[in-house]
């Protein structure tokens, strides 16, 4: 035990290492260390208080100074952890998952905070909400990027912004979306040299059409959920996905399991459909598919993927690639859970991406001591085995 202790201690002093420089002058690098081991300590609420305490200090005053007021970049900051997660955890069948989660708020004040849907607590509450960009592979998961929707309830209030810290060019940005803020974040992570096969995103992120445009033109495979409504071409004009579906026959449903979940193998029927393409704009020896999950427990529950990838890629790695999306939801729980992701107490703009930042960076910490482990690397069902060109699959 007394071994394991100071192994993690010694892992964590070298994480800490990559880092520090970012932190410039010897006391806001000390307050980062500790702050850092708070978070990953077994601290109640991982809030200024408690990891003021938990630092042996009385008064949070000096951190709060460090989050509100010292001088470093949540942004370097994010670079590094992106890269210390790259070099770990990376594969050349790695996806990049994006989703959103909710930080529940009291008040009109936390910056980007209003009532809307918040997908943590299953309704519409008073909420700031954060987009992430986490990368999955066999090794392991761990969070790379984040952004804070700004709504347009902020964006109409240039006082508000600038009472709330939020910078002067990104007022000037307008609303972005979502799908756009992902759209930055996979940029940043290709153009800092992220190894990844694929993306996976749920219906808020798949059914916009920008979206998948802007994984196509970088022949960024994906497999993203879509919608009942959502049409795709047929032979005879545009249909929607659950009447191309209905019509899939019997034999074209195979059984199969997209990973291991909290009570074993998550199996379902899938079915999959090679989409006509009737124009020039798919690249050369791409395909588009569409992808169907379907309950064991209640046939009528279907979930819908549209997917854009290499024609000769499997049905299994496909299967795969919509299971990886749960990645970021484990990410997000340990992170909440571990880490202190949601435990933060600042309203301002550059203390929220520094709290949120350090947080990823003690889950990514987790994430790569996992690795270690020898059953992390177990890799994921795929075939080489080519695709026809049209037809169920």
């Amino acid at each position: 035990m007394a071994e394991d202790v100071s192994a993690w201690r010694a892992g964590l002093d070298e994480t800490f290492g990559q880092v520090a420089d970012l932190f410039g002058r010897v006391e806001p690098r000390r307050w980062a260390r500790a702050y850092l081991t708070g978070l990953l300590a077994p601290v109640e609420r991982k809030n200024s208080w408690q990891l003021s305490e938990a630092a042996g200090v009385v008064e949070p005053d000096g951190l709060q100074h460090f989050l509100n007021r010292s001088r470093w970049s949540a942004d370097s900051l994010r670079d590094r952890v992106r890269s210390y997660v790259a070099q770990a955890l990376s594969r050349p069948d790695g996806v990049l998952v994006v989703d959103e989660t909710g930080f529940l708020k009291k008040g009109a004040k936390s910056v980007g905070v209003q009532r809307q849907y918040s997908g943590t607590a299953g309704r519409i509450e008073n909420c700031q909400l954060g987009v992430f960009l986490a990368y999955a592979s066999p090794l392991g998961r761990a969070l790379i990027d984040r952004e804070l929707y700004l709504p347009e309830s902020w964006i109409s209030e240039p006082d508000r912004c600038a009472q709330a810290g939020v910078p002067e060019t990104r007022c000037e940005q307008g609303v972005l979306t979502k799908p756009r803020l992902a759209e930055a974040m996979i940029g940043r992570a290709l153009d800092a040299g992220v190894v990844a096969g694929w993306v996976a995103a749920d219906s808020a992120y798949g059914r916009d059409g920008k979206f998948r445009a802007f994984c196509e033109a970088r022949r960024l495979s994906y497999v993203v959920e879509v919608p009942v409504k959502q049409t795709v071409p047929d032979l005879d004009g545009r249909r929607r996905v659950d009447t191309l579906i209905g019509r899939a026959p019997t034999n074209a449903w195979h059984r199969a399991s997209c990973g291991p979940g909290v009570r074993g193998e998550r199996e379902y029927d899938f079915a999959w459909a090679t989409l006509p393409a009737f124009d020039d704009d798919l690249p050369a020896g791409f395909v588009r598919t569409l992808l169907a999950r379907r309950s064991l427990d209640d046939p009528t529950d279907i979930a819908y993927y549209l997917c854009f990838h290499p024609e000769t890629v499997a049905r299994e790695q496909i299967v795969s690639i919509a299971g990886a999306r749960w990645a970021v939801e484990e990410c997000f729980q340990a992170a909440k859970d571990q880490c202190g992701l949601d435990h933060y107490q600042v309203r301002k703009w550059d203390p929220w991406y520094r709290h949120i930042t350090l947080a990823m960076l003690a889950h990514a910490f987790l994430a790569v001591t996992a690795a270690t482990d020898p059953k992390a690397h177990a890799g994921w069902a795929r075939s080489q085995s080519p695709t026809s060109a049209v037809s169920w699959r």
